[in-house]
């Protein structure tokens, strides 16, 4: 039985791509009256796109990106914000 470490990496080529769909699905959820945080947070948890709006096309959007690629963007972002 390995006991090691599991290295985890994925090749994100347009992290740029990821962070605008990340905020234009924000928007369009906020638009609509949804909590963004909660419905994010339900999709990237759950994987059912019915918790993403299709307004201003968000539910297409987010779909083109995983939902790791997603988290990676969120803790890269929140480190970077508070990393001394």
């Amino acid at each position: 039985m390995n006991q090691g470490t599991v290295k985890f990496s994925f090749n994100n080529e347009k992290p740029n791509q990821t962070r605008d769909i990340i905020l234009k699905v924000y928007e369009a959820l906020a638009e609509k009256g949804y909590n963004p945080i909660n419905q994010i947070v339900g999709y990237i948890m759950s994987g059912d796109p019915t918790y993403i709006t299709s307004h201003k096309n968000a539910r297409s959007l987010i779909s083109r990106v995983e939902r790791d690629e997603i988290m990676e963007e969120l803790l890269r972002f929140y480190l970077d914000q508070h990393s001394t």
